[in-house]
């Protein structure tokens, strides 16, 4: 694949950025992608390894030596062809997805990995300039009505593939827009909301029906998960009028941190933040929106959405941004031979992180301090591993100043009342129990309910959600009609 000896001649080529202080100004994406001499270059690294390792590291089998030798020979409307014949948003791992292709690389063992999503990125990006994404209309209609609850990346995978595969399917989106944590939790400078809203018109071409503001199911009234639901339909409703009913939402009850003073004015969820950020970037008009203007801002938790919130938080013109991470600092570069084709535990730096930020490891959160219920700092303890625990080091507890503290632990499991309203069974986490195993094709233990995605496998990546999204689309189909033509 590529060229024979192209991972011998070429380096890798990294995508680039546009300057810190320049894209500071803005919430529009700034990343450079490759031009079409680039990613020639980029796919010629290919090695041809007889056993692609990519494929199996890529959650949804992308098909990636044969992409990446049709860019190299120039042929990128079959690359496109290829792309999509396993993954029905290439725009949206290609901007956001971390890549655990190239971690599985072979000639990741021992030099740089070649650059898959960069070429991915480029062959989309093409695909959709050349007209080449259209929708693609099912042969002939089964008369099976199915519903799919929630729409973000596992929702819309699947709902275009029941719809290519002849259902008439309504998808049920409690916010006001389509997109799940795409929408309201990854910032517009990682991914522009464009990009979900050409997609969605191709799905409604494709016949799908999209209803938004509607939630099924009852919403806790302390629920402070993202919600501008507008009208309310039963579970009970959904399973009368539709032949099969797949749930599709996310794994939206963040993990909270209770400690002293968390009740404190200043102390909020990360998804309390982001959300209003992107509405605001849309054109909408938000009354007291949560801000960091002129604040020192504390972010707890070292993840992505930890590292959206410190880029936002910048953005807006915060005095300063400190980012916490409980475990200890990672290697800077993992041990390959040792870790390879595994995702291995090394640091990473993200472009928010390189917009300003001051990044703490091993750092506990002991107490939230505050004046007049208003939060003034918080303290802390470092900690270390001792017998697979991690315990406080005496001596260690320091006090930081903060106005704003932002949670971005990750998410625990699924909003409940949802899977209480079908009456699915959950999991020890809490999410919707569907196995996939041995044939469980992501039914619930209620009648003609399916769960996929976060929803059901937990807080996982957007390539996952599309895995599982399709999957389960297959699933859907084969206990409709019988058998399925769906790809698996």
């Amino acid at each position: 694949m590529g060229k024979v000896t192209g991972f011998m001649e070429y380096e890798r080529i990294e995508e680039g950025y546009k300057p810190a202080a320049e894209r500071l100004k803005h919430y529009k994406e700034f990343v450079v992608g490759l031009d079409p001499a680039q990613a020639k270059i980029q796919a010629a690294r290919c090695m041809d390894c007889g056993t692609p390792f990519c494929n199996n590291g890529c959650p949804v089998n992308n098909i990636i030596p044969d992409f990446n030798d049709l860019v190299y020979r120039g042929d990128w409307k079959n690359a496109s062809a290829v792309l999509h014949s396993t993954n029905n948003f290439p725009e949206f791992t290609g901007r956001i997805c971390p890549a655990p292709c190239e971690a599985a690389c072979t000639l990741n063992v021992s030099d740089d990995a070649v650059g898959i999503k960069s070429i991915e990125h480029a062959i989309i990006d093409r695909a959709w300039d050349e007209g080449w994404v259209v929708p693609q209309l099912p042969k002939h209609k089964t008369g099976k009505k199915v519903a799919v609850v929630g729409s973000g990346p596992a929702g819309l995978a699947a709902s275009q593939q029941l719809a290519r595969a002849g259902h008439d399917v309504t998808l049920f989106e409690k916010n006001d827009r389509v997109g799940g944590l795409l929408r309201y939790g990854i910032p517009d400078f990682k991914m522009e909301k464009t990009h979900i809203d050409r997609r969605v018109k191709q799905l409604q071409a494709e016949g799908v029906t999209i209803r938004t503001g509607v939630l099924v199911g009852e919403m806790p009234k302390d629920s402070k998960v993202t919600n501008w639901a507008k009208e309310n339909v039963s579970a009970g409703q959904l399973q009368k009028d539709f032949d099969a009913v797949l749930l599709t939402g996310g794994a939206e009850q963040s993990r909270d941190l209770p400690v002293p003073g968390r009740e404190l004015d200043g102390v909020y969820f990360a998804m309390e933040f982001l959300p209003q950020q992107n509405k605001v970037n849309a054109g909408d008009k938000l009354k007291g929106q949560l801000r960091a203007d002129g604040k020192h801002v504390i972010v707890i938790g070292g993840g992505d959405t930890g590292s959206d919130c410190v880029g936002t938080s910048n953005r807006q013109g915060a005095a300063s941004v400190t980012q916490f991470e409980v475990m200890p600092q990672p290697p800077v570069q993992e041990n390959r031979p040792l870790t390879w084709p595994y995702w291995p535990l090394k640091l990473r730096t993200s472009s928010s992180h390189d917009e300003g930020c001051t990044r703490e490891f091993a750092v506990s959160t002991k107490e939230f301090v505050g004046k007049n219920g208003k939060l003034t700092g918080l303290k802390t303890v470092h900690v270390e591993f001792k017998d697979g625990k991690l315990v406080e080091i005496a001596g260690t507890e320091k006090e930081y100043k903060a106005d704003l503290v932002l949670l971005a632990m990750g998410f625990v499991n699924p909003v409940a009342t949802v899977l209480e309203a079908f009456g699915v069974d959950k999991d020890g986490r809490g999410n919707a129990k569907a196995s996939t195993d041995f044939g469980g094709g992501y039914c619930t233990n209620v009648a003609k309910v399916f769960a996929a995605g976060d929803m059901r496998r937990g807080q996982s990546l957007v390539v996952w959600a599309i895995r599982e999204g399709r999957q389960a689309a297959r699933a859907v189909d084969e206990f409709l009609m019988g058998t399925s033509e769906l790809p698996r």
